[in-house]
């Protein structure tokens, strides 16, 4: 049976690599799991992993800014400025610090959703210097009361 050789289609895949708005995608589902992914039934409140691994004494907190500092390697890598990523570092910190605090940090980590800040921080330099164009929806925008019948 011949061998079938498929590096040259590996290759073109290694060259293409992925694109930032797959690593926008990615670093969004991260933010979006660790800080709004549960809703609170009765309220228009959502909270993620973060809080909830938050209620874990002491690792909880760790665990929670390991993950989030994904978000921060991603950002590097799209090459975000050395203030901006202290920046994000620091949405970390706070969320973690305050977050180890018993009840105060649960519901503090509730508010603060630093990742979200992170990944708002990522696309608004990347749409400012033109590495990605804002999500813009075409059509036309037509109060309900002013619809034609």
């Amino acid at each position: 049976m011949p061998r079938v050789h498929a590096s040259p289609i590996f290759d073109a895949i290694k060259t293409a690599g992925p694109t930032r708005a797959d690593a926008v995608a990615r670093i969004s589902a991260v933010a979006r799991l660790m800080d709004s992914a549960i809703p609170i039934p009765g309220t228009s409140r959502t909270v993620g992993l973060d809080a909830v691994l938050g209620l874990l004494p002491g690792i909880g907190d760790l665990v929670s800014a390991a993950l989030s500092s994904y978000i921060i390697w991603e950002a590097r890598q799209l090459g975000l400025p050395s203030w901006k990523i202290a920046r994000m570092i620091g949405n970390v910190a706070i969320d973690t610090a305050v977050g180890a605090v018993p009840l105060v940090g649960d519901l503090f980590d509730v508010a603060f959703k630093a990742n979200q800040r992170n990944v708002r921080l990522v696309v608004e330099h990347l749409e400012k210097t033109g590495q990605m164009q804002p999500q813009v929806i075409d059509g036309e925008a037509v109060r309900i009361d002013e619809r034609r019948r």
